[in-house]
């Protein structure tokens, strides 16, 4: 891919893709793509987080989408989930969020999302892409069907009451108390205002964007500040979302760290015991060994699908599970979304909770395997094509074979290279690593 990569196009910005000028022509080249003839009218709607960059962004892509002949409705910051939702309820061509996810604020991109609500496949990207590098002329519309634009207000409300739909309405929260953490990013209406309203004390922090703050210190990338206000609190359990809120990370009342991969295990056994787990349940290359190892004794089928949510969503669909997510904190409930979305899967836990069960027991479901991440910034795209760094792979697979595992690959949101292992010779597992990063360093 030239722009798209595993979640979407993302980068710094004003860099050689997020910039005024490539907005248009990606807002340009998704309208062209997605105009529908027979459709009387072409819809896109547009959502994005709390970044600075937004601002500037934003009017391009309005733009581009205009100057292909879509209608474009703008809402604002949205979870990503909810701009998804509403593309489906909203009976929209085409919904697009302004988001870089869980980076800091100098970045920022682009997640689409097609009419079913799920993001767009490899597939259709590839196409988008194609239109982007041809010539801008032909894909203008005619002045008398240039696209109308309209700013809905309403947004964060639709949302909710979607959600409100998914859940059921006994579950009441009056004696719960709850820390929730909004990383200053797309979530912080929507998330306070939907737990608030079943009645549980919410301690917010995280919810102050100021264009600058989103995932500073706060949110899902960072929970320390969650674990201090959980136990100064004394809660029963916290909250963390990230930027666009598709992830959630959370921590037990002891100010345990309960992370995608506890999530999704203790959500499965729920769902089995009520019988609504269809098929298994889908992880990713970097989802813990030690869950694998739960399932298969659970005899709850486990597949593994490429790192990205995009690719759980599509191995969800093509095996027919209702269940997957991966170890950062994206969890699609198959049973209610078609993406990611921190909040609702919040929701799906202190339903759990509500029965005067502890967080700390909800999650103690499976023991995992020591695991250690590295993240090497590198801008070479080809180091691991490298002989040395080959070699140094395959020579730490061949030590470790039968004691653990190790993964090794490139970022699809950032210009990093992730080295993960997992062991239970933690002397080993390291040994390992090292010769592994300074090879790639």
């Amino acid at each position: 891919m030239k722009y798209f990569g595993t979640d979407g196009i993302r980068g710094h910005v004003n860099s050689k893709n997020i910039n005024g000028d490539m907005f248009f022509k990606f807002g340009l080249a998704a309208g062209k793509y997605f105009t529908n003839l027979k459709k009387r009218k072409q819809i896109a709607i547009i959502a994005k987080d709390t970044r600075l960059s937004g601002y500037a962004l934003e009017p391009a892509l309005v733009s581009g989408l205009a100057s292909a002949g879509m209608h474009v409705y703008t809402l604002g910051p949205l979870p990503t989930n909810g701009l998804a939702m509403l593309t489906k309820s909203m009976k929209a061509n085409l919904g697009i969020m302004i988001t870089a996810s869980h980076n800091f604020f100098y970045d920022n991109g682009l997640k689409l999302f097609g009419p079913d609500g799920l993001k767009l496949s490899d597939k259709i990207q590839k196409k988008i892409e194609n239109i982007i590098d041809k010539n801008v002329s032909n894909h203008l519309s005619k002045p008398e069907f240039l696209g109308r634009v309209k700013r809905l207000e309403t947004g964060t409300d639709d949302y909710l009451k979607i959600i409100k739909k998914k859940i059921p309405k006994t579950l009441k929260l009056k004696k719960t108390k709850i820390v929730l953490d909004c990383a200053n990013g797309a979530g912080y209406k929507a998330a306070p205002k939907m737990i608030k309203s079943l009645g549980a004390n919410v301690i917010v922090i995280g919810a102050k964007p100021n264009g600058f703050n989103i995932n500073q210190n706060c949110g899902s990338t960072y929970p320390n500040k969650l674990q201090l206000s959980v136990k100064k609190h004394k809660a029963q359990l916290g909250i963390a979302l990230d930027g666009d809120a598709d992830r959630v990370i959370m921590c037990d009342e002891k100010g345990s760290i309960i992370d995608g991969d506890q999530i999704i295990a203790a959500i499965a056994i729920q769902w089995k015991k009520k019988k609504i787990l269809k098929g298994g349940v889908v992880g990713t290359l970097m989802s813990n060994y030690g869950l694998e190892k739960f399932f298969k004794k659970k005899k709850i089928d486990f597949v593994r699908a490429k790192v990205g949510d995009r690719y759980v969503k599509e191995v969800m669909q093509k095996k027919k599970f209702n269940l997957g997510g991966e170890q950062s904190g994206h969890i699609i409930l198959g049973k209610f979304a078609t993406t990611g979305d921190g909040l609702l899967v919040a929701l799906e836990v202190v339903q759990a909770l509500n029965k005067k069960v502890k967080a700390s027991e909800f999650f103690d479901v499976f023991e995992k395997t020591p695991q250690i991440l590295e993240n090497i910034k590198c801008k070479n795209d080809n180091i691991l094509n490298k002989s040395s760094v080959k070699n140094a792979i395959n020579f730490a697979n061949k030590l470790i074979k039968g004691k653990g595992r190790i993964l090794v690959r490139k970022s699809g949101t950032e210009s990093k290279i992730r080295v993960m292992g997992e062991s239970h010779n933690k002397r080993l597992l390291k040994k390992c690593l090292k010769m592994i990063t300074k090879k790639i360093k």
